[in-house]
């Protein structure tokens, strides 16, 4: 029987460390099946979706911990999915404006308000064209519960976009038949 496994890893940023984990994974007849990994400062962070056989578990996640002795910490989640299955919608939001702490702590306030999963965010601070000011940019894939009205949660992220003095851009994509977590083999 095959589980999935979802973990993180952050550790001192240098060549060779996906290679390293996607062996540790490959030693143990896990499939890698989906990833977000990037250098942020120095350092590398990502986070993991594998499955693997029942019986080689235990030796993946202590294999997977041992790379603390390399510098990587490796927290590694069993994924057992039992959440029903619901309609949702999708969505994507950007933000860009000058930037200032309390971004997304303010827009993430909204989202959850309004029962809003974030389910992907990209953020970086840009030099501006002209000025060179700090620009603060965001990238969110959003999934909204379908009792919820996306037209009030435009309202919401507006008002907020003009409190913050930045551009945001609210598009629904598509409403979808989804369930909280994903089993095996979906």
């Amino acid at each position: 029987m095959q589980i999935p496994l979802v973990m993180t890893i952050i550790g001192p940023d240098r060549p060779g460390l996906v290679e390293l984990v996607a062996g540790i994974v490959a030693d143990h007849d896990g499939n890698w099946l989906e990833s977000q990994m990037a250098r942020l400062g120095g350092h590398f962070a990502g986070i993991l979706r594998i499955q693997a056989p029942a019986n080689r578990e235990p030796g993946l996640t202590e294999a997977l911990r041992s790379l603390a002795t390399q510098g990587l910490t490796v927290v590694v989640h069993p994924d057992r999915p039992d959440a029903p299955a619901c309609a949702q919608f999708s969505a994507l939001l950007e933000i860009m404006g000058q930037d200032r702490p309390g971004i997304i702590r303010q827009i993430s306030r909204t989202l959850a308000t309004f029962g809003v999963n974030v389910e992907e965010l990209h953020t970086e601070c840009l030099s501006a064209p002209m000025s060179g000011e700090a620009l603060f940019k965001a990238v969110a894939k959003l999934r909204l519960p379908a009792d919820r009205d996306a037209a009030e949660l435009r309202k919401a992220l507006e008002k907020i976009a003009s409190d913050l003095l930045v551009d945001i851009s609210f598009a629904e994509l598509t409403a979808v038949k989804h369930r909280a977590a994903r089993s095996a083999g979906d």
